[in-house]
């Protein structure tokens, strides 16, 4: 962590803020309109909306309701050409009928059923059909090659023409021997790089073993979020990237592969957890037919700015993504639209009340662009275009403070980051935190690796400064563990589920603070002379420190 401010005195802190930044730590903040953000949520999470889906018309209805926000707000449009908008292009994949899918296990053969025991994802290869027979599947364990651990999952093997198996989340999720930071997942162990690595080997597909606790998610949103429409940045070259077959398994078919093997599943498992762990050839072979219809369509993200009074051309960033799933497989009650509510209607919501404010207040001494992403849900896809395509110089863009389900399920005495990162803004965010009576309290899931999951990630990898702010689960009325209770109800039951719906009954005393705490994060990173980074050792800051020569 890098050093905290609290070491200087009050004088040297007030020495570094502006006036406008000193009433801000005085609790001058706006007063939030809490029935209008509610409204928002209401709006978006409709039925009305239709889930939100990128590259279908309720994406229409959605980027010109949060444009219209804006432009009521006040906000510039900051967008390409003069627009409120950023083009997107995406490659855009759905499987075409039910697949095909089979397994011979140990001798038999075996259907499987798409999104029960299985779930393959239309292939994002750009080929028109995915079609194989009887090809060989192999264990790699947890599918990681690390030369800088001296980590190699796959020892030399040849991996054309077979199908890897491998084990969500990375070697220490259960123990291992401490080569990846222990419980705090890596980005090894997302399940987006394993895809890459097989594709990297040459693997003809790849199935990942579902297990609840490494993916810190159930079935249900594995199912959800794999069996529907796929959507990639377009690449020169996709099959870099991506294999043919992309997919997951639930845990007891797995074992029953390791089974019809001889071997154990959980000691498999175990032996994963190993360097000298060795790829195991499994007794089995997978056949799939399906068709595949892929085209490339233009998504869009929404930009609106307030212009900084001082210093137009630095740029603090808010941002939320507005896409959830769409329409999609029906739940037990026949329901079929995915409407995201909390994830992330509520983000969005949280976007437009603060840009109404900043336009409203005393203008910024930096610029505030307030950006809503698309196909966050699809792979963090919308902040990997524009981290790629800036509207405004990465360089000098001062910081990022990401909303992902911004609001505490009730009111909270902490608060925390998506994830574990060693940089400024954490330490601004704590010190504005504690001046409204809050503390912070890390990730209480490192494991799950949600660094890597939200839209901040694109921006910190490529060097600036960013969080993803987490309202806290230490309830004031019953703590940490009923916290932890409402948390984990949330996700078996309702997220990426279509029980994830606007209810007016919430509670929404958490909310006034919540958005007072971002408010005066981004306010203090705004009228500030100064250039957030992140720590020494942090992966982040060599790419930070090469673009210090273009900031003032």
């Amino acid at each position: 962590m890098l050093p905290s401010f609290k070491s200087l005195s009050f004088l040297a802190v007030a020495g570094l803020l502006s006036t406008s930044a000193m009433a801000i730590a005085a609790g001058s903040a706006p007063t939030f309109d809490v029935a209008r953000i509610s409204n928002d949520i209401k709006t978006l999470a409709s039925d009305e909306f239709e889930g939100r889906g990128p590259a279908t018309r309720a994406e229409v209805k959605t980027i010109d309701y949060i444009a219209a926000q804006m432009k009521a707000a006040g906000l510039k449009p900051a967008g390409q050409k003069g627009t409120w908008y950023q083009d997107v292009p995406l490659r855009m994949s759905n499987i075409s009928g039910t697949p095909t899918l089979s397994m011979t296990i140990g001798g038999a053969a075996q259907s499987l059923t798409q999104g029960s025991e299985i779930a393959v994802r239309a292939a994002e290869t750009g080929q028109s059909s995915v079609k194989f027979a009887d090809l060989p599947l192999v264990f790699v364990g947890y599918g990681v090659k690390a030369p800088e651990r001296g980590w190699d999952d796959f020892k030399g093997v040849d991996l054309h023409g077979k199908i890897m198996v491998v084990l969500v989340n990375d070697p220490d999720f259960e123990g291992g021997e401490g080569d990846f930071g222990g419980k705090l997942m890596t980005y090894y162990g997302r399940w987006t790089y394993k895809y890459e690595e097989a594709a990297r080997q040459g693997a003809a597909g790849v199935l990942v073993v579902h297990e609840s606790e490494p993916a810190s998610y159930g079935w249900a949103t594995v199912k959800n979020s794999n069996t529907n429409t796929m959507f990639d940045i377009v690449r020169a070259d996709p099959k870099s990237a991506h294999t043919q077959m992309e997919g997951w398994v639930q845990k007891d078919l797995a074992a029953r592969l390791f089974a019809a093997s001889g071997i154990d599943f959980d000691a498999a498992k175990a032996a994963a957890r190993k360097k000298d762990f060795q790829p195991i050839p499994l007794k089995a072979t997978m056949s799939a037919d399906y068709a595949v219809k892929s085209e490339i369509i233009t998504s869009h993200n929404v930009a609106g700015l307030v212009q900084g009074s001082t210093y137009p051309n630095e740029t603090v960033i808010y941002s939320a993504h507005w896409d959830h799933l769409g329409i999609g497989a029906p739940d037990a009650k026949g329901d079929t639209i995915y409407n995201g509510a909390k994830d992330n209607a509520s983000g969005t919501a949280a976007l437009l009340e603060l840009a109404r404010a900043y336009a409203k207040g005393p203008k910024p001494e930096r610029s505030i662009l307030f950006l809503a992403v698309t196909a966050e849900e699809k792979g963090l896809l919308g902040s990997e275009y524009y981290a790629d395509n800036p509207l405004r110089p990465l360089a000098t863009t001062a910081g990022v403070v990401n909303m992902d389900g911004p609001f505490g399920v009730e009111k909270t005495t902490n608060f925390s980051i998506s994830g574990a990162a060693k940089l400024d803004l954490l330490t601004t965010l704590t010190e504005e935190g504690e001046k409204l009576g809050r503390h912070y309290t890390p990730d209480a899931r490192p494991e799950a690796g949600s660094f890597y999951r939200s839209d901040h990630f694109p921006m910190a990898k490529r060097g600036v400064p960013a969080i993803s702010f987490n309202p806290g689960r230490e309830l004031v009325n019953g703590g940490a563990a009923r916290g932890k209770e409402l948390g984990d109800i949330y996700t078996r039951d309702r997220y990426h589920q279509p029980a994830d719906e606007y209810d007016a009954s919430w509670d929404t005393s958490s909310w006034q603070g919540d958005m007072t705490l971002l408010y005066n994060v981004g306010r203090r990173i705004a009228d500030s002379h100064d250039w957030p980074n992140w720590s020494s050792d942090s992966e982040f800051r060599a790419t930070r420190d090469a673009t210090a020569a273009q900031r003032r």
